[in-house]
């Protein structure tokens, strides 16, 4: 059996935040939970989680992109 590596880190004000794919397996074993013991709720809620974890890896994704146009444009003008 493997093991899942999940990246999580501290955000701004200190809270522990899991990254995107700690959401997504967390959403999914909830998901699962719920679904094997009849929890409509819990199931719902992983369904959610993972929902969540989706939409904050676009926007990590997005974010890296912007990051990499602004080095882009910095080092554009710096060369004129």
């Amino acid at each position: 059996m493997g093991i899942l590596w999940v990246a999580n880190s501290h955000d701004e004000d200190g809270w522990w935040a899991m990254g995107a794919k700690g959401d997504q397996a967390k959403g999914k074993v909830k998901e699962a939970a719920g679904s094997l013991i009849g929890d409509k709720d819990l199931e719902s809620e992983g369904k959610a989680d993972q929902a969540a974890g989706e939409v904050k890896e676009k926007v990590e994704g997005a974010k890296d992109k912007i990051e990499e146009v602004i080095d882009k444009t910095k080092e554009a003008l710096r060369g004129k």
